[in-house]
């Protein structure tokens, strides 16, 4: 075991190496082999490149080095180009404050019987007057930046529930196709975050229809691990045990506190560290080059085929598309 998965259970030690590929003995290579490519992404400025950091991208690709540098390029590239989302990116910034206090999201104490940890969503806690959509999405952004940093999580992933009780045909209305794009690529497409399930319970027959909609552009796998219970908490129950859940999802345990997560982030007053503006993201080559001893930037060359990235490109652009005729 290195240093780097120190601080792992032996549980999720042997859970990383047969769910994940993640082996002890070639893990600095493995983590060399995705930072060797960020010089064939001169665009993106590579905030971050650090063993621990590119370490948590493998695990959401399961150590496939070219699945992991994507999203590393993704995750860097959403940034780049959202400025506006992550400008003030903490939990003190009034917006994602406040939806934090209303339970977006929120973290239940106990874990399920897979290690995840369970996130839960009230959407119909949303005071429209007091935040927007993109600030839920920022506070949900910069939660899983906190809880990412545990290596248990980075291992066994995340739940999440959404309880569409109350949640009115005005608010669904600001659902925009823009605005559930813009979710998309954050949560699904950018960040190296293993999502084990996505539960709704309650949601209406608009909800419902919402989703007939963006199923297609969602990944495959995606779809796969969301489960629409409606009034069928049995149903959720088969798949969260009821004695970690609180009472508004047929649970054992006590209403949950929306403030407690909020608590958590706020007596830590989390900050993401970087600054996401224009000038962080204008990062010369060379400076990333920095990073790279001679024989690794030898082997980026060849570890990267320039068709390869060629085909990537074309095919991302063509995934996009449909996303893109939803405005």
């Amino acid at each position: 075991m290195t240093h780097l998965q120190a601080g792992l259970s032996p549980e999720t030690l042997e859970k990383a190496r047969l769910e994940l590929n993640e082996n002890p003995d070639t893990l600095h290579q493995d983590i060399q082999e995705v930072r060797d490519m960020v010089i064939t992404r001169p665009d993106i400025g590579f905030l971050r490149t650090d063993d621990a950091f590119i370490l948590r991208f493998l695990r959401a690709r399961k150590f496939h080095h070219f699945e992991a540098f994507r999203l590393l390029a993704q995750y860097f590239e959403y940034r780049q180009q959202n400025l506006d989302m992550f400008k003030s990116f903490k939990a003190t910034d009034p917006g994602i404050k406040q939806a934090l206090k209303d339970g977006f999201p929120g973290g239940l104490a106990n874990l399920d019987h897979y290690g995840r940890k369970i996130l839960v969503l009230f959407a119909a806690n949303w005071d429209q007057s007091r935040y927007t959509l993109v600030d839920i999405l920022r506070a949900i952004l910069l939660s899983l930046e906190a809880m990412i940093e545990d290596p248990e999580l980075q291992v066994n992933g995340f739940v999440l529930i959404i309880d569409w009780s109350n949640f009115t045909f005005k608010q669904a209305s600001k659902l925009t196709p823009s605005m559930l794009r813009l979710a998309i690529e954050g949560l699904q497409d950018s960040f190296p975050a293993r999502f084990g399930g996505i539960h709704f319970v309650n949601q209406p027959w608009y909800i419902h229809a919402l989703y007939t909609v963006i199923r297609p552009f969602l990944k495959e796998k995606t779809r796969k691990r969301i489960f629409l219970h409606g009034n069928n908490l049995n149903s959720l129950h088969q798949l969260i045990h009821p004695e970690i859940l609180p009472s508004e999802f047929g649970g054992m345990l006590p209403p949950y506190d929306m403030g407690t997560w909020a608590r958590t982030l706020l007596d830590h007053e989390y900050d993401d560290d970087s600054e996401y503006n224009v000038d962080s993201y204008s990062v010369p080559v060379k400076e990333v080059e920095k990073e790279l001893s001679p024989k690794a930037m030898k082997r980026s060359q060849s570890v990267v085929d320039p068709t390869v990235l060629k085909r990537m490109d074309k095919t991302e652009e063509e995934n996009m598309q449909p996303l893109l005729s939803l405005d």
